[in-house]
């Protein structure tokens, strides 16, 4: 019999994974909704340049500034022999694009860390849940007076754990 987090064979996904994707699909919504003018102008902007028509439309205008400064091209006269200009809204340009991308990469950034600390708190949740789950057994053990083959395992389960003391641990590791 199937419940909230399992499912008859042939169908599709639980209905609690249903449910859990479709929060995040309208989470992502309202995010994009509530970003700024600017942030979504940067965003449209990033996602324009990286894109194959940006590069196929730098090909064709950038070919033809070269071709048409190369005298290549009969009775067009050259406007910028030198390159120079040609270089310069290159260059402004390469300016501008690195500024977009890296806002768009700093909204990303501060969507990565949500989501990071989300992971961690239902992280720390689970294992107090486990850690409680562990204790219950372990009474029940003592209870029914049965000894499990990894006691020593069940007794560490059943221990909490100090976030704070496990990320010094880590840093301590690092250094």
């Amino acid at each position: 019999m199937p419940n909230d987090i399992t499912h008859e064979s042939g169908e599709g996904l639980s209905p609690t994974l249903e449910r859990n994707i479709q929060a995040l699909v309208a989470r992502r919504r309202r995010e994009q909704r509530a970003a700024s003018g600017q942030d979504k102008l940067a965003d449209a902007i990033t996602a324009f340049t990286g894109s194959m028509i940006f590069v196929y439309l730098h090909l064709a205008v950038f070919g033809f500034w070269i071709i048409a400064n190369l005298h290549w091209i009969p009775g067009l006269p050259a406007w910028d022999e030198s390159f120079v200009v040609l270089a310069m809204i290159a260059s402004v340009e390469a300016i501008f694009l690195s500024t977009f991308v890296l806002i768009s990469q700093n909204r990303m950034t501060a969507a990565a860390d949500k989501r990071a600390d989300l992971d961690l708190q239902i992280s720390l949740l689970a294992e107090h849940e486990l850690t409680k789950v562990a204790r219950l057994l372990t009474q029940i053990a003592d209870r029914l007076d049965v000894k499990p083959d990894a006691e020593r395992d069940l007794q560490e389960a059943a221990r909490d754990i100090a976030p704070e003391r496990v990320l010094d641990k880590i840093e301590e590791t690092r250094s």
